[in-house]
């Protein structure tokens, strides 16, 4: 693989205006899977307003875990020693002006792949501590410009609460790196967004509409809309109905294998 470096500060002023957003995708089903729908059409809606957009598949990226050497701090600076994919996948990180993480919720987390590309981030800070407006130690940034964060995530369950651990990291994340979130998308009952039910495509339809719009209103305003927040947030249907259609489906697959 060609190596390639990391832009360095400087190189932001010689960037195009065009916006750039940039979803790094952790579900393991790739393009088949709940999340890449959520993206797809949230990504459509950013386009339409004019940003650049790339969904990369970290399924198909090879990363390897994070050998915890910190030799990208104390030996190579900025660089991690492994020859893999991730050189190319920071530098596309930093060079984006708003990055998606997008991942299916594992154990009230993120999937592990999505996670091991997280734990390769350290080369983009550099180690010495700083204290933030609160008084808490974080590390000095080694880039003066990283990108703003949108979280996109969906889940089996019914309920919205499942979320709770997964908010908590991103915003601490976030914190962590000096940046911020400016958009949030959390999808309960995510199964429904792959069936095919005649009764349930109008709901899908319009549901996927709001994700395009919300799309565009952070290309264009870096935050979704209180009236589009409060529409991505309702279930599509209702709890009950969705737990019973999830346990009939559970019962005839156990059935045919028994």
């Amino acid at each position: 693989m060609t190596k390639i470096m990391l832009a360095s500060a400087s190189s932001y002023d010689k960037m195009p205006s065009t916006m750039k957003i940039t979803a790094f995708n952790g579900s393991p089903r790739g393009e088949k899977s709940n999340t890449n729908i959520m993206v797809e059409a949230f990504l459509e809606g950013a386009r339409s307003a004019g940003a650049e957009t790339e969904n990369i598949f970290l399924v198909k990226k090879t990363v390897k875990h994070c050998l915890g050497c910190f030799a990208c701090w104390t030996k190579t600076p900025g660089k991690c020693v492994q020859k893999d994919d991730m050189a190319e996948l920071l530098q596309k990180f930093i060079e984006s002006d708003i990055v998606i993480f997008a991942t299916p919720l594992y154990v009230d987390n993120v999937s592990g792949i999505l996670k091991n590309f997280i734990d390769r981030f350290i080369p983009l800070v550099d180690p010495r501590f700083e204290k933030d407006s609160g008084g808490e130690c974080r590390h000095l940034k080694r880039y003066e410009k990283y990108p703003k964060y949108v979280v996109i995530s969906n889940c089996g369950f019914p309920e919205r609460t499942h979320f709770q651990t997964l908010q908590l990291i991103f915003r601490r994340m976030a914190r962590n790196a000096g940046s911020e979130i400016i958009a949030e998308i959390y999808r309960d009952g995510g199964e429904v967004l792959r069936n095919n039910s005649i009764l349930l495509k109008p709901l899908l339809w319009k549901y996927k509409n709001t994700l395009k719009k919300a799309g565009r209103e952070v290309a264009t305003e870096f935050k979704i809309s209180e009236a589009t927040q409060l529409e991505l947030d309702k279930p599509i249907i209702s709890p009950k109905t969705y737990t019973e259609h999830a346990n009939k489906s559970f019962d005839k697959k156990l059935k045919e294998i028994l």
